[in-house]
């Protein structure tokens, strides 16, 4: 694991959180966001419109080039449609290689929490058994893009790509835990 501490964020102003469906993406995300006070962009909100519509993906490549031209951002993902786009200008990655058991479990926790709460995901749209258990459903997604995405991590810290390798919950605690102590 690289160890970044407050100090050397302090240069930092583009930063994507990459990992699995269920890894903890968001949250990682959200409270580098608090920590950093970075604008912080939840891709899905940009991604997905009411009624589980996907924006075009050319569409898609126009948002996240504008937003990826200004000087300071969080991401809470980079789809394969567009992942060059942040990946121009990113200064670090925080990546989140976690088991497979831990992405699962979470994503399948957070799923039923979902379903029965009828909590809302991202402008308005609520899971549903019906795509619980579809062609589309997150959980496949999560079996579909599990390796590719482990690979690409993989890959970013043997080309010495500025990321921080998480690779549990517990390293990702201390990690953010550091950050805030240097305060």
């Amino acid at each position: 694991m690289m160890h970044v501490n407050l100090a050397k964020l302090e240069g930092v102003s583009r930063i994507v959180v990459y990992g699995v469906a269920g890894s903890g993406k968001t949250t990682m995300a959200r409270r580098l966001a608090d920590m950093t006070g970075l604008p912080f962009h939840a891709v899905d909100d940009l991604t997905w419109e009411p009624d589980w519509k996907i924006v075009p993906f050319d569409d898609q490549r126009v948002i996240f080039r504008d937003l990826c031209s200004s000087d300071a951002w969080i991401l809470d993902n980079a789809y394969g449609h567009w992942i060059e786009i942040p990946l121009e200008r990113v200064q670090l990655i925080v990546a989140l290689d976690f088991p497979r058991w831990v992405s699962f479990g979470r994503l399948l926790k957070r799923t039923l929490r979902r379903l029965v709460d009828q909590e809302t995901v991202c402008n308005g749209n609520r899971e549903s058994l019906r795509l619980m258990l579809s062609r589309d459903s997150i959980l496949l997604w999560h079996f579909r893009s599990f390796r590719r995405k482990r690979e690409r991590i993989r890959k970013w810290v043997e080309e010495g790509v500025p990321v921080v390798h998480l690779k549990n919950p517990l390293e990702a605690r201390v990690w953010l835990n550091g950050l805030s102590d240097s305060k």
